[in-house]
């Protein structure tokens, strides 16, 4: 065949086609680089057909999204400690308030004050042990309901379900108002039946007066406000076990405690370590059920907490920088517990 004819040129290209095919595009030079392929487009930032990688793109992008939530958290929450901090090394009182005397800094005093009171160590102490017994009453009532919940027909699980909400939604102020009612010495229903049940010594019988039960009384008010939290996320946990390993504990003859202690709590740790870490943060700064149950902190002051301890010192005694040291003290120890919260969670994600 003649190499001028329109079939011997339709044979080049054709060939010179098979050629271009067979070439792997990893081997192929891209604008003289000396890069080929992959390599080219990796560094490029764009595929060998031209469109931009992931990899290519604005590496601001992400903080332009996030701009308008972090600078409400800047207004709402960074400034805000920066002036606890800033006041907790000052000497900061009413006569400076007022412009009477000259602000002074004072650094570290504030604390070394505060450290050196034992009424602060006190108050630290009962406010971790408060909380720590809200945390495993919480925990007790929120997981046996969850448990209930899966055992009941729909409509007493529904009414379950609504009467936790209506709890959980009920503001502090009012639910705290409530419960002072319900345990009232004179007209609460609690001491009538309690008296009508046969029960001596609760003939108008104070709640409030005595220590150990104005934290009880604080103490079950706080458990029927947090148990709808742990109540529900234990359920949805529960509803996540496939049913064959229950099935098959129960064909070993497992009873429900073992069930639940050698089936279910293993695989619900996550939901339980995060439930457990989200209720410490909450009880730990509890102020508004322990100011309006007990009237400010109890008589004497015998049920402060360090949040009501540090409003006392702040605005009833004008040692603003004292309380504002009491405030940074619970930001680190929060801050902590948050740290922990937040690394359970990524090794949870990891897990998964």
């Amino acid at each position: 065949m003649a190499r001028g004819t329109p079939a011997a040129a339709s044979a080049r290209t054709a060939a010179a086609g098979t050629d271009t095919a067979g070439t792997d595009p990893a081997a192929t030079d891209t604008a003289g680089t000396g890069v080929t392929g992959k390599g080219a487009a990796a560094r490029t930032g764009r595929r060998p057909g031209g469109a931009r990688t992931p990899a290519g793109r604005g590496g601001w992008t992400p903080w332009l999204y996030l701009a308008p939530a972090l600078a409400v958290l800047g207004g709402l929450l960074v400034y805000p400690v920066y002036q606890l901090g800033l006041i907790s090394f000052l000497e900061y009182t009413q006569a400076q308030v007022s412009g009477g005397e000259p602000t002074r800094f004072r650094g570290f005093g504030n604390y070394a004050e505060l450290f050196g009171d034992s009424r602060f160590w006190q108050v630290l102490l009962a406010t971790v042990l408060f909380a720590a017994a809200c945390v495993l009453c919480t925990l007790a009532v929120g997981c046996a309901l969850a448990v209930l919940l899966t055992r009941v027909r729909a409509v007493p699980r529904l009414a379950l379900m609504l009467a936790g909400l209506g709890a959980w939604a009920t503001p502090a102020v009012t639910g705290s108002t409530v419960w002072v009612f319900l345990f009232d010495p004179d007209f609460g229903p609690v001491n009538k039946v309690l008296v009508w049940l046969g029960l001596s010594g609760f003939e108008d019988f104070s709640w409030t007066y005595d220590r150990y039960s104005a934290f009880a009384l604080v103490l079950f008010e706080v458990v029927w406000c947090s148990f709808p939290f742990v109540m529900l996320t234990v359920y949805a946990g529960l509803k996540a076990i496939p049913g064959e390993i229950l099935e098959a504990a129960a064909l070993d003859g497992a009873s429900s405690t073992q069930t639940w202690r050698r089936v279910m709590a293993p695989m619900l740790r996550p939901i339980l370590v995060v439930v457990t870490i989200q209720s410490v943060i909450w009880d730990f700064k509890i102020f508004t059920q322990i100011y309006v149950m007990t009237g400010g902190g109890g008589i004497a002051g015998q049920n402060l907490v360090l949040n009501v301890y540090a409003y006392q010192q702040a605005f009833a005694s004008s040692q603003y920088s004292l309380g504002s040291a009491i405030g940074v003290v619970m930001l680190l120890i929060l801050l902590a517990v948050t740290l922990v919260y937040l690394r359970l969670l990524r090794r949870q994600g990891e897990e998964l």
